[in-house]
């Protein structure tokens, strides 16, 4: 019974949450519709979504999302010194594949969307066969580093969480 009514529970979780963010208020009623919302959509979407996500650790996905803001926050820093300090002769804007490890699409999702989040960079293409990334980057210096640092920083973690 609890499968029927929740059968995406992460989902229904997280949506009360992200809606409450989009409306920028917190009142009872908006709580209510949050809590609706979360139970309908994952309900009424379900037969597109032939398998369930199943994250392996789910408090080290909570360990991601802080790295993943602690690292928005300094790239915006970084991106704004770019921008202000450094005449565009000298940017190497620039395209890097990274090649990937991890398999499950949903992580694949988070990591590029990762990418696209982090000003700087943008998660530009996927490969057909879900094997790569193509990232543009606006000042790439060492191509072979960026792949590193995503690598190490990012897809290393989601492999731990997802796979």
């Amino acid at each position: 019974m609890w499968r029927r009514l929740f059968p995406h529970p992460y989902l229904s979780f997280l949506i009360p949450f992200v809606w409450l963010l989009l409306v920028n208020t917190i009142t009872p009623i908006e709580i209510i519709l949050g809590a609706a919302l979360g139970l309908l959509l994952p309900w009424y979407t379900q037969r597109f979504w032939p398998e369930r996500l199943q994250i392996r650790k789910p408090l080290k996905l909570l360990g991601y999302v802080g790295i993943v803001l602690r690292d928005i926050v300094a790239a915006n820093i970084d991106v704004a010194r770019l921008v202000l300090f450094r005449s565009a002769r000298r940017l190497r804007p620039g395209f890097v594949t990274l090649p990937l490890d991890i398999h499950t699409p949903e992580a694949i999702l988070i990591l590029v969307a990762t990418i696209s989040l982090t000003p700087g960079t943008i998660g530009a293409d996927v490969s057909a066969d879900g094997r790569a990334i193509l990232v543009h980057g606006l000042d790439v210096p060492d191509g072979a580093a960026m792949v590193r640092l995503f690598k190490e920083r990012y897809e290393r973690r989601l492999i731990e969480i997802f796979e």
